[in-house]
């Protein structure tokens, strides 16, 4: 069971996921008014600060509601704010979760950052809340998230065709990915195995 009433900071040696506030607000503004382009797969309108504040305001009733859970991604080895990303479509009674909106500033892409919040969410998913199943989703026309989601060890599912729609008015197919309670052992002694806890 997740409380989403409490503070949950996640952190290890690289990564520190912080429940996301109103303070994180200022440094993630800086990366979506200087990459507007950066959740062009996401159907969340992005790149003003309008749009963000929107964003903000979503997340934050969402927590408030129970039925999400948003992090700000600090980044310990640059000493940066780099993206946030969030439990979301919490169902504690059959012990299933998502890990979604994702996003990181390019600097912090492809540095092992989002491999490392990966790993702390799907610890804490796993072996603290004992949670069934973990799910993760994406654009199909996302294939940078996609290879990402296949490496972390995540099984597809299958494809939801015309899902989402997007601030563009483009309907998106949506490909599901998962991840169960009893493979998370051997995805963490495999994938993970060399990444640890604060």
């Amino acid at each position: 069971m997740i409380d989403c009433s409490q503070d949950i900071l996640l952190e290890n040696d690289r990564a520190r996921l912080e429940p996301l506030t109103m303070q994180h607000f200022e440094p993630l503004l800086r990366i979506c008014l200087q990459y507007p382009d950066l959740l062009r797969y996401s159907p969340s309108a992005f790149g003003t600060e309008k749009d963000l504040r929107a964003y903000f305001d979503g997340h934050l009733s969402n927590r408030q509601k129970g039925i999400q859970y948003p992090f700000a991604i600090f980044d310990k080895k640059e000493s940066l704010y780099a993206g946030t990303t969030s439990y979301l479509n919490i169902s504690p009674h059959d012990k299933r979760l998502e890990i979604g909106h994702t996003w990181l500033a390019p600097k912090f892409q492809r540095t092992g950052l989002n491999r490392n919040c990966k790993f702390l969410l799907l610890h804490f998913a796993f072996e603290k809340l004992n949670f069934a199943r973990v799910e993760l989703k994406t654009d199909a026309r996302n294939t940078q998230s996609r290879n990402a989601m296949t490496a972390l060890g995540c099984k597809e599912e299958g494809t939801l065709r015309s899902h989402t729609v997007m601030s563009d008015g483009h309907r998106r197919d949506t490909v599901y990915y998962s991840i169960l309670k009893d493979e998370w052992p051997s995805i963490k002694n495999e994938i993970f195995k060399e990444f640890t806890l604060a």
